[in-house]
């Protein structure tokens, strides 16, 4: 399930914000099955996905790791970096290989105090894909572990 256009960046922020936020990019790449974060560690970074795809799991005890989402070609990949105690919420793995644009968390948390009609644009936007996930996991928790059809929204 991929997030609503309307949540990607290039829809999100105007050409100004995405073109400050994108000085602070550098280009990464991770081979398929790359383990980019486990739930509970630190978030010191996030990515814009540029190519592939990336699935969010959630640990599940007793279970193994029930994938919440996919991400694909402009979606955020993380948000716990922007709010405390920057830890992460979920994992996240490669489905396939992947090409992002990699931003170091502690310098566009500057950026963004520094600035603060930049900074309220870039929350506004991870905000929403903030409500977005968590009713993509609930739904998708419903679904694995649920009676029948709960995890359908109304």
């Amino acid at each position: 399930m991929n997030a609503p256009a309307t949540m990607s960046m290039p829809r999100a922020l105007s050409a100004e914000h995405r073109q400050r936020l994108m000085r602070l990019a550098r280009e990464v790449s991770f081979p398929l099955g790359t383990r980019l974060f486990e739930e509970g560690g630190r978030a010191d970074r996030f990515w814009i996905i540029r190519t592939g795809t990336v699935e969010l799991d959630m640990r599940v005890p007793g279970r193994r790791a029930a994938v919440i989402e996919s991400l694909g070609h402009n979606e955020l990949l993380g948000w716990s970096w922007l709010f405390p105690p920057h830890s992460w919420h979920l994992g996240a793995e490669t489905s396939s290989p992947v090409r992002a644009y990699e931003f170091d968390a502690t310098t566009v948390r500057t950026v963004c105090a520094e600035d603060p009609e930049f900074g309220r644009k870039v929350a506004e936007w991870v905000g929403m894909i903030v409500a977005h996930r968590l009713q993509a996991a609930r739904i998708r928790l419903l679904d694995l572990y649920g009676p029948y059809g709960s995890g359908n929204p109304r």
